[in-house]
């Protein structure tokens, strides 16, 4: 029966050792594209940073690397008849990280956030299954491209032409409630349009509610809801209002 010190030195000699060391290599730079990837979330204080993105892409990374390495697998003790297929460990990875891509995405009344936290999460899983194939340019290539995406997307978003959506509710008191024309009438004098099917009525303690989503056709009055907030004020009858920004 071999010794204590000879089953160590299976593990940490010949064929074992180096594909540890293959392996650690192979972790060291998946966490470090990750990592790469999950900066721009960090820097802009969302919940998914760094060491999110870096333990996602090492996983996902390592997951794959073991693949190829079975001739070491329980300390060459045992070896597959039919090795394992990895179209089916990718698999597997897509779906564990959609259920974590799920959790950051938060959906309020008018408004979801957190869907370029999941996308890149998933980018950085695929990071992470490119890194554990040796497909090492491309998975580098993926990391910049994600991470300028990230970075300067917003801008070229917000530099292109688009239609605002503010999510509105306005408040009267029952006795002065005006008609429904009267709503569609001040949005397009003033540069707006109601979105279709989102006009909501609520009646409360005598008040009367008005929620519907404002579409800004003109952005040439500037920030949106800045402007719409001066024209709410001249409203003679309106006892209060409320404004967010509407994202889908």
């Amino acid at each position: 029966m071999p010794s204590f010190d000879q089953i160590l030195s299976v593990y940490w000699s010949g064929p074992h050792l180096d594909a540890s060391l293959h392996l650690v290599v192979t972790l060291l730079v998946a966490l470090a594209l990750g990592a790469l990837v999950g900066y721009e979330r960090f820097y802009h204080g969302h919940a998914a940073g760094m060491r999110t993105y870096g333990v996602v892409c090492m996983a996902s990374a390592a997951l794959i690397a073991i693949l190829g390495h079975q001739e070491v697998w329980f300390g060459a003790q045992f070896v597959p008849v039919v090795g394992p297929d990895p179209t089916r460990v990718i698999q597997g990875i897509v779906t564990g990280i959609g259920f974590l891509g799920a959790g950051v995405i938060v959906h309020e009344q008018y408004s979801t956030h957190g869907l370029t936290t999941a996308a890149s999460i998933w980018a950085s899983s695929a990071i992470g299954i490119l890194v554990g194939l040796e497909l090492y340019p491309v998975a580098v290539g993926l990391s910049l491209l994600s991470s300028i995406c990230m970075a300067f997307g917003g801008k070229l978003e917000n530099a292109l032409p688009a239609q605002e959506g503010i999510a509105v509710v306005m408040e009267f008191s029952h006795e002065h409630a005006p008609a429904t024309t009267m709503l569609y009438q001040f949005a397009q004098e003033n540069g707006y349009q109601i979105a279709q099917r989102s006009l909501s009525v609520s009646r409360r303690e005598q008040k009367i509610e008005w929620r519907f989503i404002a579409i800004d056709i003109d952005r040439s009055h500037g920030e949106a809801i800045t402007h719409l907030t001066q024209k709410l004020e001249e409203i003679k009858d309106l006892t209060g209002f409320q404004l967010a920004h509407a994202r889908g």
